[in-house]
């Protein structure tokens, strides 16, 4: 004789007519129908599935030993349940192995926080299974209340409520929109952690999605006590969430995007990217933020900062919410001293102005061989554009003079050719000319090259706008490891 076949069958979130053609037929061929509730009895999968099936099927009733209560288990509540589905298991496989189908109907889909999984792993390898998929209760929420979840590149969390709530708190900062289920006896919590990632007026609720007890409101408006379990609440969108940017609307953020890749761009900076009702920037930095609908962006060339941060502070003064990109960290030879110093005007001094900060190309190229920035160290730009030559050139004796290892930022451009000897000069009055320089060029992007030379090795040709140097101390040094030649300088000095 052969085996059955098991079915997953996710029957959607609660409306009968919500349950997939191919679920319907399924459960309507099926020789065995399983099926679990809580203790109470009452199973609301089989209340989706009634219209389907058919007279002469053997139902197979599942009943949760515990729910959310405690239980006198030597294993504890996992225990127990570890237990229920050893045995559900196997009142399934007498059916399998008699050759009867089994269709286990899922709320939802049979594969998201769904109890069909634990049957799927302890059968699975034994008899033939297939799952069909079903609506699951985050599509369900989002239909009842009519807004986009993600657009675009924006991202989408889905979280449990029963995470701790300081966790919980993070991934709601770190993402544009959020489904939160498993609520209950979680609400409270949940609460607090929307509240805390300051994303409370943005958040809705939704009770029984789908079904004709379904319930919408503003999470805030909400009374935790009532909250059952089929419920969920949704963070949508912010780029369908006017009423978000106008509540916070009126100031200047500053932003570094990091050096290239986004995976090096805070969650911090990508949100407040998100909510911004204006970019402002170097037109190739913010070419790097992805279009939102109704954002508006002005790009500039990259001479004009002081004329680029009057205008972020015009546009926020009027009630915008701006924010001003740069590469990198916005402290460090980008925007955040160009708008500052321009809005300690008199006519500007009403505009709040903030700075978050970005992963800067220094300890990017550092990262790439190892830790050459690992005790005192300097930063240098090597532009005369904004400050006398004479001014870059005694600070370049000083540093090499204090055997400081040191990064230098814009060592050379079309314009600026001949900086980059004039440095290598200057040190080698104080290096040896076996002095560790690490050549990183476009490092997170897509013409990313990281070089380690010595001092005396260096040619100024090579270098362009897009490179950062890192010039090492006396002490740095080269080593060969299992990832190849890093480098690093030492935290302990010589006595």
């Amino acid at each position: 004789m052969s085996t059955g076949k098991l079915w997953g069958v996710g029957i959607g979130p609660g409306d009968p007519e919500l349950v997939t053609v191919k679920a319907a037929r399924v459960i309507g061929e099926a020789d065995v129908v399983a099926f679990h509730s809580a203790r109470h009895g009452k199973s609301i999968s089989r209340a989706v599935a009634a219209p389907y099936l058919r007279e002469g099927q053997i139902e197979e009733h599942l009943v949760y030993p515990v729910t959310t209560e405690t239980i006198e288990h030597p294993g504890g509540y996992q225990g127990a349940m570890d237990e229920f589905y050893e045995a559900a298991a196997q009142r399934l496989a007498v059916h399998l192995a008699a050759g009867r189908s089994v269709a286990l109907l899922a709320a939802g889909d049979p594969l998201f926080y769904s109890s069909y999984m634990h049957m799927h792993k302890r059968l699975a390898d034994r008899f033939d299974a297939e799952v069909i998929p079903g609506v699951t209760s985050v599509s369900a929420a989002s239909a009842a209340l009519a807004k986009p979840l993600v657009e675009g590149d924006e991202i989408l969390t889905i979280l449990p409520g029963t995470l701790p709530q300081a966790e919980l708190t993070r991934r709601l900062k770190d993402t544009d929109a959020a489904a939160i289920l498993k609520l209950g006896r979680t609400f409270p919590p949940v609460l607090r952690s929307l509240e805390d990632a300051d994303r409370l007026g943005e958040a809705h609720y939704v009770e029984r999605a789908s079904t004709t007890r379904q319930r919408v409101e503003t999470a805030a408006d909400v009374d935790p006590s009532g909250v059952p379990y089929f419920s969920i609440a949704i963070v949508p969108s912010p780029s369908n969430n006017p009423d978000a940017r106008r509540e916070s609307a009126g100031e200047v953020v500053v932003v570094g995007l990091g050096p290239g890749d986004t995976a090096w761009t805070t969650p911090e900076v990508a949100r407040e990217l998100s909510l911004a009702t204006d970019l402002v920037g170097y037109g190739p930095y913010v070419d790097r933020v992805p279009t939102r609908p109704g954002q508006r962006r002005h790009s500039s060339d990259n001479r004009v900062e002081a004329e680029r941060a009057a205008m972020a502070l015009d546009l926020a003064k009027n009630g915008a919410r701006v924010a001003v990109v740069s590469s990198g960290d916005p402290g460090v030879f980008a925007m955040a001293a160009a708008v500052l110093e321009v809005a300690a005007e008199d006519q500007w001094r009403g505009v709040p102005v903030r700075v978050l900060p970005g992963m800067t190309a220094a300890n990017a190229v550092a990262s790439r061989v190892g830790a050459p920035l690992g005790h005192d160290y300097a930063v240098l730009s090597l532009s005369d554009r904004l400050k006398p030559w004479d001014v870059v050139a005694r600070r370049i004796t000083a540093v090499a003079a204090a055997d400081m290892a040191f990064a230098v930022y814009n060592p050379a451009s079309k314009s600026r050719t001949w900086q980059v000897q004039a440095m290598k000069d200057l040190v080698l009055e104080h290096r040896s000319p076996e002095t560790p320089v690490v050549i990183g060029r476009d490092v997170a992007g897509v013409e990313e090259s990281v070089r380690i030379v010595t001092l005396a090795e260096l040619v100024p040709a090579e270098i362009d706008m897009r490179t950062l140097l890192i010039v090492g101390s006396s002490m740095t040094t080269v080593v060969e490891t299992g990832s190849g030649r890093q480098v690093f300088t030492p935290r302990r000095y010589p006595d």
